[in-house]
């Protein structure tokens, strides 16, 4: 590949304003050049994020280039961009087999991942803003590898990372297509993708070291740690299970919605005044509600003693009424009261499955539509709900 000029200005500016490695940068930028007639340029932004720990504490200010993917037109920028993601049942079951293994989780994070994925189409972006070439300024970058902000840059790391672990021993799971498994002689290893957070663990100590070389051969990496935070969730693994929880998000809500200070409550709803439409009641800020409501389902994740509430306040978002919103503080009063629950994944427990279900005949008090619900579980660790 052409290598970049660093006396233009452009390369040597971002390096120092965000560190980034020489090879990085050239493997995903040709030498600037002037854009073709019928070509048009994707815009570019930069992107600036406070990375925080699982207790809330700063520990990285990051700046980022991306491309406004936005612009992008399917059939003309891209064709294909579906990427397969892991559910966050599949999480749960992951903790929960770990659990039963007595395996310790490890995670560790790819930089730059989509930097590494390969694209097929003719793509072109325009200069960081701030830093154009004084010399070029109306010179454009052709994209080869993946960039972030793409459209269809996720579905080619992907592809990018799946056909390196597929020809190094692994396979595909027939249903999660984001899990692989590597199996030798009576040692198996696990390994779990969610883009470019990777979490795994072996039964065999050689395997995972050996895991960890096969990755750093190939992708740059961050330190590989035991896993403690993970797609919002906080993992606690002890020596007798795993706990589940997301008390820093329930302590970010509450703030963010001024319920820090309030005083608490026992129940999540009272149990003898159904919720119904209420159409001669004041309306409230929808924009409001539509946002606790949000907040509440992204915690439901990890706290099924709230889903059957939120999900009852969440049949109200077209126009709620004050009785609505009331329902939906109680919520956020039942939080602060207990903050710190979660899914307790206990060792010393068999790993068979069951499930549960219980439905209502047209029971809906709106409409007399029929409800179901249910739960399975692997003996005691509710995985799925």
């Amino acid at each position: 590949m052409t290598k970049i000029n660093e006396e233009h200005g452009l390369f040597s500016s971002v390096h120092k304003l965000r560190r980034t490695n020489h090879k990085d940068f050239q493997n995903c930028l040709f030498r600037p050049s002037y854009l073709p007639r019928d070509k048009w340029a994707i815009g570019t932004k930069w992107v600036y994020r406070n990375k925080k720990d699982e207790r809330g504490i700063l520990v990285k200010n990051k700046a980022r280039w991306v491309a406004q993917g936005h612009t992008q037109e399917e059939g003309i920028d891209y064709d294909e961009v579906f990427a397969p993601v892991a559910r966050i049942e599949a999480i749960r079951l992951f903790l929960a087999y770990a659990s039963f293994k007595y395996f310790i989780v490890y995670q560790m994070d790819v930089k730059c991942a989509f930097l590494y994925g390969k694209i097929e189409e003719e793509v072109y972006v325009c200069q960081p803003p701030g830093f154009e070439d004084p010399h070029f300024p109306d010179k454009v970058y052709k994209v080869k590898k993946a960039f972030y902000g793409l459209h269809q840059a996720p579905r080619a790391w992907y592809e990018t990372l799946s056909t390196y672990l597929l020809e190094n021993g692994f396979h595909r799971g027939q249903i999660d297509k984001t899990l692989f498994i590597k199996r030798h002689k009576d040692g198996i290893l696990l390994v779990q993708v969610y883009v470019d957070d990777i979490i795994f663990r072996s039964t065999k100590k050689e395997m995972s070291i050996e895991f960890e070389k096969l990755m750093h051969d190939k992708l740059q990496m961050s330190s590989i740690v035991e896993l403690s935070f993970f797609l919002g969730l906080q993992v606690k693994q002890k020596s007798d299970g795993i706990f589940i929880s997301r008390n820093k998000y329930v302590a970010e809500i509450l703030k963010k919605f001024d319920f820090a200070s309030v005083k608490t409550a026992n129940t999540l709803m009272e149990t003898n005044k159904a919720l119904i439409k209420d159409e001669k009641a004041e309306d409230v800020d929808v924009h409001l509600y539509r946002s606790m409501i949000g907040s509440l389902m992204y915690l439901t994740a990890s706290r099924p003693d709230i889903m059957f509430t939120v999900c009852a306040c969440a049949r109200f978002q077209v126009t709620p009424k004050i009785s609505h919103l009331n329902a939906a503080k109680r919520i956020f009063r039942y939080l602060k009261g207990h903050p710190n629950l979660g899914l307790w994944y206990l060792r010393d427990s068999p790993f068979d499955l069951e499930a549960f279900s219980d439905s209502d005949y047209a029971g809906a008090i709106l409409d007399r539509k029929s409800t179901i619900g249910g739960c399975q579980f692997l003996s005691k660790r509710l995985i799925s709900w």
